[in-house]
């Protein structure tokens, strides 16, 4: 007597079929490592955000209640950061007082060079999740994300 089992890993996912969802379901410019089957993408039409993960927590609250969404968010647990994917519409600051209180809350805009995406393959070296995952080719203004995370940094310089 044989049992019905289901077969194992019949729709696993592969680090080209994630890839393949981001650039027809996500929009996203993703490429694969062949070696370590990181996904990544250039920054150009999309860019990110990037900053610590209890500053990102204020600013995603603040645009959940908004209902701004979804929100594309990558989280790297080793580094406490979060990223969000946005909108390249990011304006270089002219305020220095802005300019410091950002650098110093360590937000990061990425404008140009390759932003790293959650991957199914597993790296070590390079961790990766979704906070809040990329499921359309939404993403939110980055001018806006960038006010939101100013928005929520205390008032004047800390040192």
């Amino acid at each position: 007597m044989t049992q019905n089992r289901p077969p194992t890993n019949t729709f696993a996912e592969t680090p080209r079929s994630r890839c393949e969802f981001y650039r027809r379901v996500c929009s996203l410019p993703t490429v694969i490592d062949p070696v370590t089957g990181r996904i990544t993408m250039r920054a150009g039409l999309v860019g990110a955000v990037m900053m610590p993960t209890d500053l990102a927590h204020r600013v995603k609250t603040r645009l959940d209640v908004r209902g701004v969404a979804p929100l594309p968010i990558i989280g790297h647990p080793r580094a406490a950061m979060w990223t969000f994917l946005v909108r390249a519409d990011i304006r270089p600051i002219a305020d220095p007082e802005q300019v410091a209180r950002l650098w110093e809350a360590r937000v990061v805009v990425i404008r140009e060079g390759d932003i790293a995406l959650p991957s199914p393959a597993s790296d070590p070296l390079m961790v990766r999740t979704w906070v809040s995952p990329a499921i359309s080719a939404f993403r939110p203004s980055g001018a806006v994300i960038l006010e939101y995370a100013v928005g929520c940094l205390p008032r004047g310089r800390g040192r």
